[in-house]
C-alpha cells in the first residue's frame, strides 16, 4: 500500500461485505475459451452475484470496457484499463481522484512526445492506431527490436513492456496492472486477501508480482509460465481462458483464509 494514500470511496455492500473479489484480464482470459465455457463462468457469478465484486483489468481501454460491459450477461463493478493507466470506478465508472493524480504525476504533459522522438529511432516497431490513458503502444514482429527499443525507452525515465510476442506498451515508470490495481483496492476500500487476480500473458505478471492469490490460466503465454515459476501466489490451471478462471474462483471463493488457496500461499508486504 502507498503511504499516505486512504480510501477515498466506500467498499460495494452487494447486501454485505464483499466475500470475493475478482480481478480478471479480459483477452485469453474472461472472454477466452469456448462459448459454453464462458457461459459456465458468468453464469456462476451471476448466481452468486451479491459475493462477488469483479474487476476488469486489461490492456483495452475504458471505452471498449464500458461497451463490452453492455453486452455480457455479468457487468464489472469497476475497470482498470490501459495495462494499468486509467481507472474508472463504480456504477457510473468514474475516475478516482487520487489515483488520477498519482498517475499523471507519473506521465508528464510532453511525455507522448519525448517518446514518440525516441520511438522514431526504432522503424521496426509500427504504433498501434487507437489507445487511451498515458501510454504509447506499439506492435512488434522482432524481438531484438523491441529489445532494443526497451532499454532506450528505459533510459528515458518510462518503463517498456513486451507481452505476447507482439505488444510493446510504454508506460509511466513503476505503473503497471498490479501496481494500480493495488491501489484500486485500497481507494475502494477491498481486502486484498478476498482478492483473486487472474492472466494469461506478460502483461498480467505485474498482477501475480503483487503477492495476491492468483491463477494463470491453461492458455498462459510460454514466456509467463517461466516467469511465475518461483510464484508460489499462483494457480497454474490446466484449463484454458473462462474455465481456468473458473476453475480457481470456485476453489478461492470457498476458502475462508485465501492461504489455503493454494499451498504455500503468501502475500508480499506491498500487498499488506
Amino acid at each position: 500500500m502507498a503511504e499516505g494514500f486512504h480510501p477515498i470511496a466506500p467498499a460495494p455492500q452487494h447486501g454485505g461485505a464483499p466475500q470475493t473479489i475478482l480481478a480478471t484480464d479480459l483477452d485469453g482470459t474472461f472472454l477466452g475459451g469456448s462459448a459454453g465455457e464462458r457461459t459456465a463462468l458468468y453464469d456462476w457469478i451471476a448466481q452468486r452475484r451479491d459475493e462477488i465484486v469483479l474487476i476488469f483489468v486489461s490492456g483495452r481501454g475504458i471505452d471498449f470496457m464500458r461497451g463490452l460491459a453492455k453486452e455480457l450477461p455479468v457487468q464489472p463493478d469497476h475497470l482498470v484499463g490501459d495495462v494499468g493507466t486509467s481507472v474508472a470506478c463504480g456504477p457510473w465508472y468514474a475516475p478516482l481522484p487520487h489515483l488520477e493524480q498519482w498517475l499523471d504525476a507519473r506521465w508528464p504533459a510532453d511525455a507522448s512526445a519525448r517518446i514518440g522522438q525516441t520511438m522514431r529511432q526504432h522503424p521496426g516497431l509500427r504504433e498501434q492506431p487507437v489507445v487511451g490513458g498515458r501510454r504509447r503502444s506499439y506492435y512488434f514482429k522482432d524481438p531484438a527490436d523491441a529489445l532494443a527499443a526497451q532499454q532506450d525507452i528505459q533510459q528515458l525515465g518510462f518503463d517498456a513492456l513486451i507481452s505476447d510476442n507482439l505488444y510493446f506498451d510504454v508506460l509511466p515508470r513503476g505503473v503497471q496492472k498490479g501496481p494500480t490495481l493495488l491501489r484500486t483496492l485500497q481507494a475502494l476500500d477491498l481486502p486484498v486477501r478476498r482478492t483473486l487476480v487472474a492472466g494469461d500473458t506478460l502483461n498480467d505478471l505485474s498482477m501475480f508480482d503483487t503477492g495476491l492469490a492468483g491463477v494463470a490460466v491453461g492458455n498462459r503465454e510460454a514466456a509467463l509460465d517461466a516467469a511465475i515459476q518461483q510464484h508460489d501466489n499462483v494457480y497454474r490451471s490446466p484449463h484454458p481462458g473462462a474455465a481456468g478462471v473458473l476453475d480457481a474462483l470456485q476453489r478461492f471463493h470457498r476458502t475462508e483464509d485465501s492461504h489455503g488457496f493454494i499451498a504455500g500461499h503468501r502475500l508480499s508486504p506491498a500487498a499488506l
